[in-house]
Order: C-alpha cells, then structure tokens, then sequence
C-alpha cells in the first residue's frame, strides 16, 4: 500500500497556502496556550531493527495508511515542505485534512516529522510523530499536538472532535507498533 500522487494542481494549490496558525515549529518546544494539548507516547519495541522499521514506515506515509487515512502527497517520502492531504471516509462524507510538512527530524537514533494544517483542514495546529531509540534500546513512538476546531463543522461537534483525535492518535500508535511485520 503507498501514497498517491497529488494533483499537480491542487499541489500546486496547498504548497501556496499559508499555514492556518501562527506558532510553526512548536511541537518542538513548548506548546502554545489556547489550543487543546495532545501527548502520547508507546514503547514499540526494542533494538536498531525495530527502530529502522518504523522510521521506514513512518517516512513513507505507512502510519497514515495502516491507520485507514487515504494518502496523496507531494513526495513518496516524507520531506520538508510536502504537502499531503489526508482522507478519511467516503463520497459525500470524506472528510479531507491538507498539511504541510513543517520539519524533519533525522538524528542516529532519533527520526520523526511534523506538519501543519492549511486551509480547508477541520482543526488548525500542528501535530508530530517521532520514532526514538533510548539507550537501554527501547524504541519509543511519541505523538505531540496542539489544536482547536478551524471549520464550522469542527465548532459544532466540539468534544465528539477530541474523542475523533484520540481514536486516530491510537491508531498511529498501533500502526507502528508491528511495523517489522507490515513490509511494502
């Protein structure tokens, strides 16, 4: 399973926009005030074989996939400044969610990235997921985010959002959790 190809113009269309909040790059510090906080993290294993797996999985979109997100991205991989759009549902009830990738992590023992939304996503933030290999060789897959609702439709259904979140936050962790066993 891989992520499609984006329109050449609706990529064209997302690389133009703006993101649709201020604080780019802060799922990497301290997250901002007046946004709803998210942080989860899971061991998913442990040595440099199950970190590289994951790592693999994560840049080629495979979290999002396995977790049953339609995928269609600028880039095969994960790389700075890709724009994705993300789908979940059918026809008239697809719920689309267009990001961009804000910045990559690639250390030795640390891989990851973040994007942010653009216009037309349902929330407005920015979320992380990073893959880290501790010294005693644990693998660890963390997810960090902050939002709140940007759409009419995220307003209105208010806290049954934040119960979708945690449903789609535990299905990253999931989907990484056997990433050895889900090659290509």
């Amino acid at each position: 399973m891989r992520a499609s190809r984006l329109d050449p113009e609706l990529e064209a269309h997302l690389s133009a926009d703006g993101f649709t909040y201020d604080q780019v790059g802060r799922t990497s510090e301290v997250l901002p005030d007046d946004y709803h906080h998210l942080h989860k993290a899971v061991n998913i294993g442990t040595g440099m074989t199950r970190f590289t797996d994951a790592a693999e999985a994560l840049f080629d979109w495979q979290m999002h996939l396995r977790s049953g997100l339609r995928v269609s991205t600028s880039s095969a991989t994960v790389k700075h400044d890709a724009v994705v759009m993300l789908g979940i549902g059918a026809g008239p009830f697809r719920l689309n969610a267009p990001c961009r990738v804000v910045y990559v992590i690639d250390e030795p023992n640390r891989k990851g990235f973040a994007y942010g939304t653009l216009p037309g996503h349902p929330e407005s933030g920015e979320e992380s997921f990073v893959i880290e290999r501790a010294a005693d060789d644990a693998v660890m897959f963390t997810i960090t985010a902050f939002s709140k609702p940007a759409s009419n439709l995220a307003k209105l259904v208010g806290p049954i959002g934040r119960v979708g979140q945690m449903w789609m936050t535990a299905r990253y962790l999931r989907s990484l959790t056997d990433a050895g066993e889900h090659q290509g």
